[in-house]
């Protein structure tokens, strides 16, 4: 059959409207086809795949494949995100090490192509309008980019490859590329990566730092990757300036190194994923972090007013205990938080977040570039702002002193530090860089000693003992202390010791008795209770309960005694 001049002329013009970039072994593919309209068909088996996860099938979008050895056993599989990506986790019994795999949508030779394809005509088209949408309407964009692309060039897919095509734009265009899996399950804590050829590693809540099966085999894509993760953070990393600290939109913590100028093994990132819902005083307690009865006590010690400071070491989870115990605080109550990178996030409406900033160009004599906005300078600018709570996210340096100044002129103040015991964290506060004098300390009330442990064959994190600092005394020069509660290893469980300075504080402001003291804390135990009974991992549910508990004490404690009795929750009454 003939074809006629428009025809080929049209033809001619379809292909030059193909970027150059096409492979040469897809340009004789279309040029076999003429103008006819493509369809690259899917696998016949893939047709005949379930629309849901069953069984650990897979979809029409991802197959499971096979375990790689034949000594490896599947631990359990989940969705990512349903029907396209999932993660295995796997034991090897010979090596006695896990695996996260990584299982995402399997693209065949033509799909490749054209999604390479798609990518580089994405990356010239994509236009300032775009920048400036929100990541949803970027998603709808960049479907709509697709189906434009295809129509243009005459291509017609399966609505499953076109399924398959838009998860791996959306994930390289607005999420993470290969590492967005890991970042986005709500399993995972840390993301990792040690430079090129390193399997990338998670730190998992249920298996802790497990190996995966993604890694950047190229030293230029790795590098490229890195410049890609600063700029999500809004900053720039370089030769010149190897060194990234950064927080993504999503409030992620990223630390990163770039080539092989700081780390010998090529470029590197760390990330600390951060949870856009607050860690709740029931979490705690279902976790096993702390007993009612101690997240009883910080509640009355939140609405005393008592500064405290939360010790541990890294990722003993300092900062979700300090979120928790933060809900306590009332919902009108002005809050002032001050962090190198964010990772409070608290529901509160009356809060103010600052973050410090780093200068540009020359340090000064005091050690900071222009426009450099350090922890001391917003520990200072908070003062002025009247706050009723001041939260700084990690005491390291002289902020701290302006901290216990705040704390002895009775702003209530919370805090992290890195330090194993009151002990420890004392010899830090006095010493350089920070300072403090010792008979300042005591502003300080409430100190909350976190670690992670052993528990059975499992790691967790325990607050080991709740501290109190009572007093300074003169003769001795020495701080006296008070352990209000404490974990038993051996029996996994937390001990009230039977007295506290902030309960003889309370008699006194509220006139109360012993039996007076001693109803009113086992009330407030009941009423944690039955957060954890009804499951109250909501902020509105928590305080909606706190607000009924402050109108009416009785009628509310007779309510939530009685749906403990009914479930047979009710336990031995604390006496104080």
């Amino acid at each position: 059959m003939a074809t006629s001049a428009e025809t080929v002329q049209d033809t001619e013009t379809q292909r030059r409207s193909i970027p150059s970039l096409i492979s040469e072994g897809y340009k004789r593919f279309l040029s076999k086809r003429g103008n006819k309209r493509v369809k690259i068909k899917m696998p016949k088996d893939e047709v005949e795949r379930k629309m849901e996860w069953a069984e650990g099938k897979g979809s029409p979008y991802t197959t499971i494949p096979p375990l790689l050895k034949p000594t490896m056993e599947v631990v359990e599989i989940y969705p990512v995100r349903k029907m396209y990506s999932y993660i295995r986790v796997t034991y090897d019994t010979e090596t006695n090490e896990y695996l996260l795999e990584a299982i995402e949508p399997q693209l065949t030779e033509a799909e490749k192509k054209l999604l390479t394809l798609l990518k580089n005509s994405l990356q010239r088209t994509l236009d300032y309008e775009y920048r400036q949408l929100s990541q949803m309407d970027r998603r709808e964009y960049l479907k709509r980019s697709i189906e434009s692309f295809l129509s243009t060039r005459g291509l017609e897919i399966t609505p499953v490859t076109k399924d398959k095509l838009a998860y791996y734009i959306i994930r390289d265009f607005i999420g993470y590329g290969p590492i967005d899996i890991f970042i986005n399950d709500v399993n995972g804590e840390d993301v990792s990566c040690d430079g090129v050829g390193v399997p990338i590693f998670v730190f998992h809540k249920k298996y802790e730092s497990v190996k995966t099966n993604v890694l950047f085999e190229d030293e230029e894509q790795l590098n490229s990757f890195v410049v890609f993760l600063g700029q999500k953070c809004g900053k720039q990393i370089s030769v010149s300036s190897p060194i990234l600290d950064g927080t993504t939109a999503e409030g992620h913590r990223l630390q990163a190194t770039y080539a092989r100028e700081v780390t010998s093994r090529g470029s590197s990132f760390t990330f600390r994923l951060f949870k856009e819902k607050p860690f709740t005083p029931v979490d705690m307690i279902n976790f096993g972090t702390a007993s009612p009865e101690m997240i009883a006590y910080l509640w009355m010690s939140v609405e005393a007013g008592e500064s405290a400071m939360i010790i541990g070491g890294t990722g003993n989870g300092k900062t979700s205990t300090l979120n928790a115990m933060s809900l306590f605080i009332p919902p009108s109550a002005k809050i002032v938080t001050m962090e190198d990178t964010r990772e409070i996030n608290l529901p509160h409406e009356n809060w103010i977040p600052g973050s410090t900033r780093t200068g540009v160009g020359e340090k000064n004599a005091e050690g900071k570039a222009p426009g450099e906005i350090d922890m001391f300078d917003l520990v200072r600018a908070a003062l002025r702002q009247r706050p009723n709570y001041i939260i700084v996210g990690e005491v390291r340096g002289k902020e701290a002193y302006t901290m216990f100044q705040a704390m002895a002129t009775g702003h209530t103040t919370y805090a992290t530090m890195h330090a194993d015991s009151v002990k420890l964290m004392i010899n830090r506060l006095e010493n350089p860089p920070i300072n403090i004098p010792r008979i300042l300390l005591t502003a300080l009330r409430t100190v909350i000693v976190q670690q992670q442990v052993r528990v059975g064959k499992e790691n967790a994190r325990r607050i080991r003992n709740i501290v109190e600092l009572i007093g300074f005394e003169p003769g001795t020069n020495e701080i006296i202390t008070n352990v209000v509660f404490e974990w038993d290893q051996v029996h996994d469980k937390f001990n009230f010791k039977g007295h506290s300075a902030l309960f003889d504080k309370l008699m006194d402001l509220k006139n109360w008795t012993h039996e007076e003291l001693s109803d009113e804390f086992n009330r407030r135990i009941d009423v944690v209770r039955y957060m954890v009974l009804k499951n109250m991992n909501n902020h509105m549910e928590i305080w909606s309960l706190i607000n009924r508990y402050y109108r009416d004490q009785e009628g509310t404690a007779n309510e939530v005694r009685a749906a403990l009795k009914r479930t047979g929750k009710e336990e031995d009454v604390i006496v104080v």
